[in-house]
């Protein structure tokens, strides 16, 4: 299962940045990388460092698991909950892949404050408004039961809230000024990270 875990976070990692930034280069002339942005010690930059750290962390486990230096936990050891996983981590894979060829141009990992991308509202982000991010949730969710260690769920504890912080404190804020009330409207009309779910009313 370590094996398979490895794998998965592989096709992961080269359709999800590697090829999505090669399309992306190919498009508009920019990776769509923006880094780690904020001062250090600020909130935007502890969002964009936590969640590297929380995908290493969530890479590094398998592969500790596979070394035996670390061991599955017994309750969650059972071949359907890790064949469950790798289904979970195959859908998360495909619907980051989707969300990602729907937000277009505008695609970014980071923010750029100097930057004015096109306010996407259509297709998925008509259903919630950080798709790819709930598709990374799902995947990395698969990936913590098909190697289901202590390390990957501190390392999917990690990716949560690295992602809220980096939504709620860093991007919401930051379309709120670009978009005005064009955003404001999508907060109250769309949710968070599933349908219906964290509106935010004027």
């Amino acid at each position: 299962m370590p094996i398979i875990a490895l794998v998965l976070f592989t096709v992961f990692s080269v359709l999800g940045f590697g090829w999505r930034s090669w399309v992306q280069q190919r498009r508009t002339g920019s990776t769509g990388f923006k880094g780690i942005s904020g001062r250090p010690g600020s909130v935007e930059w502890f969002a964009g460092v936590g969640f590297v750290v929380a995908v290493t962390v969530g890479a590094v486990a398998p592969a500790l698991q596979l070394f035996g230096i670390v061991a599955p936990l017994g309750m969650l050891h059972a071949t359907w909950i890790q064949i469950a996983g790798i289904v979970i981590a195959i859908v998360g894979i495909a619907a980051t892949v989707y969300a990602q060829l729907d937000m277009g141009d505008s695609w970014r990992i980071g923010v750029d404050h100097t930057e004015a991308t096109t306010l996407v509202r259509t297709g998925v982000f008509a259903l919630v408004r950080n798709p790819i991010f709930s598709a990374m949730i799902a995947f990395a969710f698969g990936i913590m039961l098909v190697t289901p260690n202590v390390i990957a769920l501190i390392g999917f504890a990690l990716l949560i809230t690295t992602i809220e912080l980096q939504v709620r404190a860093v991007e919401e804020p930051y379309l709120r000024a670009v978009h005005g009330d064009a955003y404001r409207d999508y907060l109250a009309a769309v949710g968070r990270f599933v349908p219906r779910a964290g509106r935010v009313h004027r």
